[in-house]
């Protein structure tokens, strides 16, 4: 007999199911014994420990789980007749007051919300593009150079690009802080490791000269108690190296793998595997643009116990990724609500992707996803081995076929916006490194 729904809010409902009390009672009994058949006590052999004893310390466990087994069917079934979408997993209290012979229980829980997506003609979405040409590869090819460098100690002053090691120590109002103190630091001058301030000291002094200087920390350092607060720094300059780049020449090609040492082969594969990366950090660009435009066209209530989850999941690698870091204590109070927002617009996201799928036929093909391995595995020297290692395994390959889908829904939304082709600068677009 379906029982009657009962509406509490925009996707929220409640419900009543029964589970009769007779066949709770053969279910125990029917578990228990199954495990008796196998169940040790010490002074019995395995199958002849007396029933009594199963039930005793058994019982209480196996009338739980089949309680739950039986409320999920019977909550289940209620559901699948009327063809609900539960949201979430719902939550169940005992009732009182029930027919006999029956044990009743209310389960409250969400449903999906209805989807609807609005008209993207008239909605702008920018699409990056960067064009690879020959300045590219030289930049590219420059990084490679630098990564490659070996370092040599020269007698004069630093400058930038240059590796220098010091002794330094600081101070504030003559007292030492941690980290403030350290021997035999090295960084390179102007790459920015280090403060502003900290840099411009130590940029033209020489090996065995010594300096003392002020350092305003920013508002915003990372360390609270020097946060704006001014200290004092003595350094000493112990040694000024400089990077000497590697020739473009056939050792230096063939150092990145091209065996004949074919420097023009060389440029070619730079530039393949850039047009790649290129390629990608566009399409991440212009994804997050149709999302957006997505999250615009669309309003509907998300289910709470979905972004609540979500919340819940966003803290836990929160504390993963501060543990890996080695940072714990009072940094480790995080709080679900803290991450709210972000699970709320993760939701939201995700149920309208899902939607997308579903009602525009937008799921990963086949030839879709193996061109995506395919494309994935070009930049490596055995291609081959790298697809075998994504089917290999269920979880790599699923993120492969999540990429394919989503960029199904960017290529659909495209074709309905309108465009605008906005060039992004290759050395913002590639983070600031290839410059």
């Amino acid at each position: 007999m379906l029982q009657e729904v009962e509406n509490l809010g925009a996707l929220q409902r409640r419900l009543e199911i029964s589970v009769s009390a007779d066949a709770l009672a053969k279910e125990v009994s029917a578990r228990l014994a199954r495990l008796a058949r196998s169940v040790k006590m010490p002074g019995f052999r395995p199958g002849k420990v007396p029933m009594k004893m199963v039930a005793s310390s058994y019982g209480a466990q196996v009338q739980a789980e089949v309680l739950n087994d039986k409320i999920g069917e019977a909550f289940n079934a209620q559901i699948s007749a009327r063809q609900l979408r539960v949201a979430g997993t719902p939550t169940v209290s005992p009732k009182t007051g029930g027919e006999d012979g029956q044990l009743t229980f209310s389960a409250t829980f969400e449903v999906y919300p209805e989807i609807g997506i609005g008209d993207l003609s008239d909605v702008a979405v920018e699409r990056a593009v960067c064009p690879v040409g020959e300045a590219e590869v030289d930049k590219t090819i420059e990084i490679m150079r630098r990564q490659r460098a070996k370092p040599r100690a020269v007698e004069r002053a630093a400058a930038d690009g240059d590796r220098v090691t010091v002794d330094y120590r600081g101070s504030v109002d003559g007292v030492a802080f941690d980290g403030g103190s350290a021997t035999d630091f090295a960084f390179t001058v102007g790459e920015g490791r280090m403060l502003p301030e900290f840099e411009a000291a130590v940029r033209g002094m020489a090996r065995g000269e010594s300096k003392t200087f002020p350092l305003t920390f920013p508002a915003d350092y990372r360390a609270k108690e020097l946060a704006g607060r001014t200290a004092s720094f003595e350094v000493t300059v112990k040694k000024v190296e400089q990077a000497d780049l590697p020739p473009v020449d056939a050792a230096f090609a063939r150092e990145l793998g091209v065996r004949s040492g074919d420097v023009a082969k060389m440029r070619d594969e730079v530039r393949g595997n850039l047009e790649r990366e290129v390629r990608t950090r566009l399409r991440a660009r212009t994804k997050d643009r149709v999302m957006e435009a997505l999250l615009g066209v669309a309003d509907f209530e998300l289910p709470q116990s979905l972004v609540e989850a979500d919340s819940q999941r966003l803290v836990e690698l929160a504390k993963s990724d501060l543990a890996a870091r080695g940072i714990g204590g009072g940094a480790m109070d995080l709080k679900p609500e803290d991450f709210s927002p972000q699970a709320q617009r993760r939701v939201r996201l995700g149920l309208l992707i899902g939607e997308l799928v579903r009602s525009q036929n937008l799921a990963p093909r086949q030839e879709q996803i193996r061109a995506r391995l395919e494309e994935l595995a070009q930049s490596y020297e055995k291609p081959a081995e790298v697809i075998q290692w994504y089917l290999g395994n269920r979880q790599r390959l699923a993120e492969v076929e999540t990429m394919v889908m989503e960029d199904n829904v960017v290529d659909w939304a495209l074709q309905r916006a309108k465009i605008t082709d906005t060039p992004v600068a290759f050395d913002e677009l590639m983070g600031g490194n290839a410059g």
